[in-house]
């Protein structure tokens, strides 16, 4: 409940705003532009519980607001309230000033109003704190005659940060006014021509109603086709249209080109016209632009009524232009429409597979040199990739060695280790006879741009662990750069030295230490 001295308060404010409104003269509807209002108001406050935890309290406030028009107005207001922090809490006095925009709309026969704006919150006594809110009000403004008015709002109150002790985050505090305004100054000036021009300041008094004016008071007609600005509801329409009560030009023979401007007046419906109106034939087909549906037809082709032309032979060559008008039915044909051997071996280009051979060789009846197959590997020559293979290399369907075998039963693809790449002892300097093995690697690499390799350097497990790990990625290093030397391209390969990580043997044994020191070669795709 509030407090003695806030009720007094209240009970003071309420009969000085009753006063105040019976004693302000009648005049001008309230909330007119340039207007000013005045007002005082009681409010009711449900503080945030979680944050702030202050007692649902009464407060008592004010009002100064101007307008800017009777749809905008700006307002600082300010308001009082004595709340305590709990039933059998202490007193805490909270002080709120406020700026808000405001926008007003005539909703059933009330005036309604929207606002947003920014609140300062001081709170005092028994906790000493302020914070910052932001607000969203609404409420309606009740006329009460003359310049008086009975106003209720709502409003939504939320502070981003609370300062106070407890508090943790954000508050939203709500709360409810109602009050009495009052309004000076503005009116509605003397208009008999309804311009919006007082009638002391209109040079042009019997505007007609609509009429747009400037702040004379007179009208303009910004296209001149005799309609005033205002009426016209056509107010762009180009100099010379002819146009109707309203200032709307009319075109009667739908070119886009109006009345009074085109100088063909008749085109056929459909057509592109100019900017006289006239209609237009691009491809020169005496079909015009917009009716001919085919509007790129070359020069000389024969056309229907739809501008299109047509191909008796269906050899691409329009008729009119073919001059080859019997062509059979797939032949290709040049410019005329006449049928085309360009290597001149016999067989005509649509069939011709080997297009460019050369002159006076013999040709099959594709069109091409009978398949051969250079190497002897099984795979003819235009299909191989790898058209050099060494007499007696196993190979794959396009002709390049074989280097990785899919396990039959698990469809795993099987490392390959490198016979006879060796090393000279406790070196990466491959020996001379590695570089047979390494050329064949190169060819179906170089054949297989698509395949992605790791070359794993291994070795046994005697010496150094750490001197083990470096000599193996060196080997590794040494058959990669070798292998990139051939064309082979260095992204295509990955090194990697294993040491003696990954035994394929006992290194108890001398053949199995041997068969440990190797380099592999594992696809990675």
């Amino acid at each position: 409940m509030p407090t003695p001295t806030l009720r007094n308060s209240l009970g003071a404010i309420g009969a000085a705003t009753l006063l105040l409104a019976f004693a302000t003269p009648a005049g001008a509807q309230v909330g007119q532009g340039t207007q000013i209002e005045l007002g005082t108001f009681g409010t009711f406050t449900k503080y945030d519980n979680s944050n702030l935890g202050f007692g649902d309290e009464f407060g008592a406030g004010g009002r100064l607001a101007i307008f800017f028009s009777r749809l905008l107005s700006l307002e600082a207001s300010g308001d009082y309230t004595e709340t305590n922090t709990g039933p059998q809490g202490s007193r805490v006095t909270a002080t709120r000033v406020a700026g808000t925009l405001y926008a007003h709309a005539p909703i059933g026969g009330s005036a309604w109003a929207i606002g947003l704006g920014y609140e300062r919150l001081f709170y005092r006594a028994a906790q000493q704190f302020e914070d910052n809110g932001f607000h969203v009000v609404m409420g309606p403004r009740l006329s009460l005659g003359g310049r008086a008015a009975f106003r209720i709002e709502g409003r939504a109150t939320y502070v981003p940060s609370s300062n106070a002790p407890l508090a943790s985050g954000s508050s939203i505090n709500i709360s409810a006014t109602a009050g009495l305004s009052i309004y000076s100054f503005g009116g509605t000036p003397r208009d008999d021509d309804q311009d919006r021009v007082r009638n002391s300041r209109d040079d042009c008094p019997e505007t007609p109603l609509g009429a747009t004016v400037d702040g004379a008071g007179c009208p303009s007609d910004s296209d001149t086709d005799g309609v005033l600005n205002g009426l016209d509801q056509c107010p762009d329409t180009p100099g010379g249209a002819d146009v109707d009560g309203v200032g709307c030009p009319s075109d009667s023979d739908s070119d886009g080109v109006l009345n009074g401007i085109d100088i063909c007046p008749d085109t056929p419906a459909g057509a592109v016209a100019d900017e006289n109106g006239c209609p237009t034939d691009q491809d020169s087909d005496s079909v015009f632009d917009g009716i001919d549906q085919c509007p790129d037809t070359p020069t000389g082709a024969i056309v229907d009524a739809s501008g299109c032309p047509s191909d008796e032979d269906s050899d691409g060559v329009f008729d009119g232009i073919d001059q080859c008008t019997g062509t059979p039915m797939g032949v290709m044909v040049d410019d005329l429409g006449c049928p085309m051997d360009q290597d001149q071996d016999g067989v005509f280009d649509h069939l011709d597979e080997c297009p460019d051979t050369p002159l006076n060789t013999m040709v099959d009846e594709r069109g091409c040199e009978p398949d051969t197959d250079t190497d002897l590997d099984g795979v003819i020559d235009s299909l191989d990739r790898c058209p050099s293979t060494a007499p007696g290399t196993t190979v794959d369907s396009v002709g390049c060695p074989v280097l990785f075998v899919v396990d039959e039963v698990t469809q795993r693809v099987e490392p390959l280790v490198l016979q006879g790449v060796n090393f000279a002892v406790g070196s990466s300097r491959l020996t001379q006879g590695s570089y047979a093995v390494l050329n064949v690697v190169a060819v179906s690499l170089l054949g297989h741009p698509e395949v992605g390799i790791e070359i794993g350097g291994h070795t046994d497990a005697t010496g150094g662990y750490d001197l083990n790990m470096r000599l193996s990625r060196g080997r590794a290093e040494a058959v990669r750069a070798y292998l990139a030397q051939q064309g082979v391209p260095l992204s295509q390969m990955a090194a990697r030295g294993y040491g003696p990580d990954q035994p394929i043997a006992t290194n108890a044994t001398s053949a199995g230490r041997t068969a440990n020191r190797r380099v592999e070669l594992r696809r990675t795709n």
